[in-house]
């Protein structure tokens, strides 16, 4: 027996009664009216087309079922294999790529692909509430990575895509963003309606954070083209924080990913940050973290585009 063999990932009726104990674990709702007093179960029967996990709102009497109005809504997909890619994506610190999902899981590409996208979506926080405060320290630091579309290969970093993380030291959480570029207004733009002010920044030598001093409580820097990594007479200046979290992610894009097109790296960025947001350095195991990516799944809506489509 392993985790894969409870009875919700092979048993479609099962996996209904589960994401509802997830999604309705306040009670039950219905997504056209708000209703939560008439609710009755509608039983399924295969031969009068009667699907599983229907359920009938006695005040306006419209049917519905635990998946509409979330990612899952209008999924042909059995909802136990969503589940099992799922559980498959939060588990695995670096991420599954698609081809794996479709094999595993024995769909079309097409279909692991996009609901790979759906889990992603799942994945995205939306949190804006600002980094730090009272004297906390946020580490900033930012990154390259692929290769933008029709522009020509340089020896710098023009021609890649370009990441910005925040990492805040005292709550271990992350946040991450795609950018247009690394200047100065840019990068101050984003750290400043990110970051409380009663906050110190620790970054490393980038001339991009030169002007951090003005708003904030302090700013740390090291010099790694010198291989200054931490700062020997005050040890807590160092972003070693956030470039671990960008040696995750860049090791889960090359090895597992391998390829990611710009107009998909904001839903990457959002699996790699929930992954990492919600580790067992917080008390979250595999099984929680599934849970936390199912109750995402809640307002979110994603249409097809294909694996490689412009935009999704």
């Amino acid at each position: 027996m392993s985790v894969l063999s409870r009875p919700y990932f092979h048993d479609e009726e099962k996996a209904f009664d589960y994401l509802e104990s997830v999604i309705w674990a306040d009670g039950k709702a219905c997504p056209h009216c708000g209703g939560v007093d008439r609710i009755t179960k509608v039983k399924a029967n295969p031969a009068k087309r009667i699907r599983l996990g229907l359920w009938r709102c006695g005040d306006c009497k419209k049917q519905f079922t635990v998946k509409v109005g979330t990612v899952f809504e209008h999924a042909r997909l059995p909802l136990n294999k969503a589940l099992q890619a799922t559980y498959l994506m939060t588990s695995s610190k670096k991420g599954i790529s698609a081809h794996q999902l479709h094999r595993v899981l024995e769909v079309t590409y097409k279909t692991a692909w996009f609901l790979a996208h759906r889990i992603r979506e799942a994945m995205r926080s939306g949190d804006l509430a600002p980094f730090g405060g009272e004297g906390g320290i946020v580490e900033v630091d930012e990154t390259f990575i692929g290769k933008l579309k029709g522009v020509p290969a340089r020896r710098a970093f023009h021609h890649k895509m370009k990441v910005l993380a925040l990492v805040d030291r005292n709550t271990g959480k992350a946040r991450t963003m795609v950018i247009d570029d690394v200047k100065p207004k840019t990068l101050m733009a984003l750290v400043t309606a990110n970051v409380h002010r009663e906050t110190r920044i620790m970054t490393d030598e980038h001339t991009g954070y030169l002007g951090v001093k003005r708003w904030f409580a302090g700013h740390g820097t090291t010099n790694h083209k010198q291989g200054e990594y931490v700062n020997l007479e005050d040890r807590s200046i160092h972003s070693n924080t956030v470039e671990g979290y960008f040696s995750i992610f860049k090791r889960g894009m090359k090895g597992v990913y391998q390829h990611c097109d710009e107009a998909h790296l904001h839903r990457y960025l959002a699996e790699f940050e929930f992954r990492y947001n919600n580790r067992e350095a917080h008390g979250i195991n595999d099984g929680e973290r599934s849970q936390q990516a199912l109750r995402g799944i809640i307002g979110k809506r994603l249409t097809y585009g294909g694996p490689h489509a412009k935009t999704s």
